[in-house]
C-alpha cells in the first residue's frame, strides 16, 4: 500500500481501507509486524527523555526508575492492542445497525494507535508543552482513524449516528487505557 493512501485514511473512509481490508492481514501478523515494532517506540523515546533531560523536562522526571517504567509501558501497550481489538468487536457488534469481524476489528486496533506511537518521537524535544500538543494532535488523528475505519470496515454502515456513537465509546475506552498508561509514567 502506498504511504499517501495511509496518510488519507484518517480523513476518508474510501482511501486505502478497502485495499488494506482486501490484503486481510492476520491478527498474529498485525501483532508481530505492526504492533510489536511500533510499541517499542514510546518506551525507547521515554527512556531517552527520562535519562537525558531529567528535571529540565518536568520536575521529578529524573528520579524515576526508567528501565522498570518503560518495560511495564511496553508490555501494557501490547496488552492494550488485544483488549482494544476485543472492545472494538464488542462495541460494534453490540449494535443492531453495524457489524465487524474480529480480523477487521484487530486491523483497526493496530492502525488507530499509530499516530500516538509516532507522536512519541516528539520526546526528542525537551519541552513538555510541545510534547503535550503533539500527543493531543495525535489523539485527534487516532479518533479520526477509528471513525473512518468503522465507516470503511463495518457492514451496514448507513447509520452514521451509530458509527459516531461506536467511535465515541471505543475512544472513551482507548483514552481510559491511555490514561492508565500515562499514570504508570
Amino acid at each position: 500500500m502506498k504511504v499517501m493512501a495511509y496518510m488519507k485514511m484518517p480523513f476518508s473512509y474510501r482511501e486505502g481501507w478497502r485495499e488494506l481490508q482486501a490484503k486481510s492481514p492476520s491478527i498474529p501478523l498485525l501483532a508481530w509486524c505492526v504492533v510489536l515494532p511500533m510499541s517499542l517506540l514510546p518506551p525507547v523515546m521515554l527512556y531517552f527523555a527520562g535519562t537525558h533531560y531529567g528535571d529540565a523536562f518536568m520536575t521529578g522526571f529524573a528520579d524515576r526508575e526508567w528501565r522498570f517504567i518503560t518495560t511495564i509501558l511496553f508490555l501494557a501497550e501490547l496488552l492494550t492492542f488485544f483488549i482494544m481489538g476485543w472492545v472494538i468487536h464488542a462495541v460494534v457488534n453490540g449494535t443492531e445497525q453495524l457489524s465487524i469481524n474480529y480480523q477487521d476489528a484487530y486491523l483497526l486496533a493496530a492502525l488507530a494507535p499509530l499516530p500516538l506511537w509516532a507522536s512519541s518521537l516528539a520526546l526528542g524535544v525537551p519541552s513538555l508543552l510541545f510534547n503535550t500538543l503533539v500527543a493531543l494532535f495525535a489523539l485527534g488523528i487516532s479518533c479520526s482513524l477509528i471513525y473512518h475505519g468503522l465507516q470503511a470496515l463495518c457492514t451496514r454502515k448507513e447509520h452514521d449516528v451509530v458509527t459516531i456513537s461506536a467511535t465515541y465509546t471505543i475512544m472513551s475506552a482507548g483514552i481510559l487505557g491511555w490514561g492508565v498508561l500515562l499514570a504508570v509514567i
